[in-house]
């Protein structure tokens, strides 16, 4: 089962973070949050194909989390369990959805929802070359600052000059990003987005086995908390 994540459609990952959500607002008490925590980091274990990136995103949750067992501390009585409790139910939340998110492939998320979920075919094209694009985002800035560096463009030591660096790289990623759009916006146009009655999809949408038992463990992941709370824990 190692790799389960990679090889699930999108829509039940878009689950995994839909019933870590749900579930999270049944963690009222430490041990519902601990058994919780710990049952995620169980099936992280061993359905996820790439640990450090997992491990990223756990930091990244424990960060947000940080800042509310604080606040929780300090402004509501200084519990410091029900802080804690709190902290916890932000990585319930996020975490399980943050990490399913890194494994969803736009176009197959499209096709998926368009032909499982009946969505409208246009707004779910224009969201699939949307997310295309955003993902775009970080490798245009790359090409960016190393045409800049071949060019002798730089910031050099200076804070100020950094922070002006920063802000021309900015404008140009975001004309970069407006002619990327306009041309998608033409292209869709030019295949006839706007008034097609039927589309054609690249991939179809099957529900495999491997699929089915995802959607059953992300349940029941999400289902752990409220059966713990219903049950007085």
């Amino acid at each position: 089962m190692t790799g389960w994540l990679a090889r699930v459609n999108p829509l039940v990952l878009l689950w995994v973070g839909f019933a870590a959500l749900a579930g999270s607002f049944a963690i009222r008490s430490l041990p519902i949050a601990t058994v919780t925590i710990g049952a995620y980091l169980l099936a992280a274990l061993l359905f996820a194909p790439r640990p450090k990136y997992v491990l990223v995103c756990l930091v990244f949750a424990a960060i947000a989390a940080s800042t509310v067992v604080y606040s929780t501390w300090r402004l509501g009585g200084r519990d410091f369990e029900e802080a804690l409790t709190a902290g916890w139910r932000i990585v319930v939340l996020a975490w399980p959805g943050s990490v399913a998110a890194g494994f969803i492939d736009p176009a197959r998320l499209g096709d998926y929802l368009a032909q499982s979920l009946r969505l409208p075919a246009r707004g779910v094209a224009a969201f699939s070359a949307s997310w295309h694009g955003l993902a775009g985002l970080a490798q245009s800035w790359a090409t960016l600052t190393r045409s800049r560096r071949a060019r002798g463009v730089g910031a050099g030591p200076n804070p100020i000059a950094l922070v002006r660096y920063t802000g021309e790289l900015t404008f140009a990623l975001l004309v970069h990003a407006m002619r990327d759009a306009t041309r998608v916006s033409i292209a869709m146009d030019a295949r006839g987005f706007e008034s097609a009655a039927s589309r054609s999809w690249l991939e179809s949408a099957t529900w495999t086995k491997c699929d089915l038992a995802g959607l059953a463990v992300a349940s029941l992941l999400g289902a752990l908390p409220v059966v713990m709370f219903a049950l007085g824990g």
